[in-house]
């Protein structure tokens, strides 16, 4: 996936960390109004695939401003930690843990997914909510995330998929073409930034295919949760 016309001198990860700082104030509105609050429900169906496996130490990659990793609190861990590369998201993040006094559970910190700052077998989980679509180098995203597993370590990445029965096929591609970059200019003030979302949508490997990528990095027992039609998936996977 490429940055769309106008952006094709930046790199994938500069464009997308460009996009989402200049978002980030009205990033969570946008997220409950173009969604309908279900992207909330979305969060917790992946975090309850969590709660069997009590996890101790939870990385949260592509944070953004901290949702998954405020909810995933919830399970009583010692550690979250949550990295990123927008620092307008993180800082808006940050101010959401202080208001809900989390700030000695939720770390968060700058990083990039494909270059993690942790070393080998440091944590129970790790999440990623609505961000591996963004990742310049998906294999080495994964591959980063299952170094830092600890062995029998669980991943659980949450993303946009393709739905593909009728009529939902259809109506899904007219909102995401059409209604959602409307909305999203108007609210946000970035028109780029919600063309950006269906196009890296329809160029991700979804369903099968990114099983395929789980799989040739080294993860087993992999599955894939379709959501609400299939507009979402959740993808689990078990580090070896």
């Amino acid at each position: 996936m490429q940055p769309s016309e106008g952006n094709s001198s930046k790199g994938k990860k500069e464009f997308v960390r460009d996009m989402f700082d200049k978002i980030a104030p009205r990033y969570d509105l946008l997220n409950r109004l173009l969604s309908g609050g279900v992207d909330q429900i979305w969060r917790r169906k992946a975090i309850a695939l969590l709660r069997k496996t009590r996890p101790r130490s939870i990385l949260d990659v592509a944070t953004g401003t901290a949702d998954l990793a405020i909810m995933v609190a919830r399970l009583d861990p010692d550690r979250i930690v949550g990295v990123d590369i927008a620092e307008e998201m993180l800082e808006i993040g940050r101010r959401k843990i202080r208001r809900k006094g989390l700030s000695d559970l939720i770390e968060l910190r700058f990083g990039d997914a494909e270059k993690l700052p942790f070393s080998d077998n440091q944590f129970d989980a790790v999440l990623v909510g609505f961000g591996v679509r963004n990742f310049e180098d998906l294999p080495e995203g994964l591959t980063q995330m299952h170094r830092v597993l600890k062995s029998g370590g669980t991943l659980i990445v949450l993303e946009f998929s393709r739905p593909t029965a009728f009529p939902i096929k259809q109506l899904y591609a007219f909102y995401g073409s059409r209604i959602l970059p409307l909305i999203g200019k108007i609210v946000s003030g970035d028109e780029g930034a919600y063309t950006y979302l269906p196009d890296s949508i329809a160029a991700f490997p979804d369903g099968e295919d990114f099983l395929n990528v789980m799989r040739s990095v080294g993860f087993s027992g992999v599955r894939q949760h379709r959501l609400t039609f299939g507009i979402a998936s959740i993808y689990f996977g078990k580090a070896g």
